[in-house]
């Protein structure tokens, strides 16, 4: 069964390994990006965590400092 993590790592574990790439310097790139999408974690697990993370930035002020620029420079809000 292919998860949808598979479908975000697998293009990047088909590199070579002796890839010129720096981002594929190590044996590590495929690990961090596994744990980048935390593939361990259950569905009700990423959605605490997802929760936790959009509750941290609605709270950060560099958060609000970045929205602020973007509606100065771009009209974005």
């Amino acid at each position: 069964m292919v998860t949808k993590g598979d479908r975000g790592h697998r293009p990047v574990s088909l590199c070579p390994a002796g890839s010129q790439l720096p981002c594929f310097h190590g044996s590590s790139t495929i690990r961090n990006l596994k744990e980048r999408f935390h593939m361990n974690m259950t569905e009700e697990q990423l959605q605490v965590l997802i929760n936790q993370m959009v509750d941290g930035s609605m709270r950060s002020i560099t958060t609000k400092l970045y929205d602020g620029f973007q509606y100065l420079t771009n009209g974005i809000m």
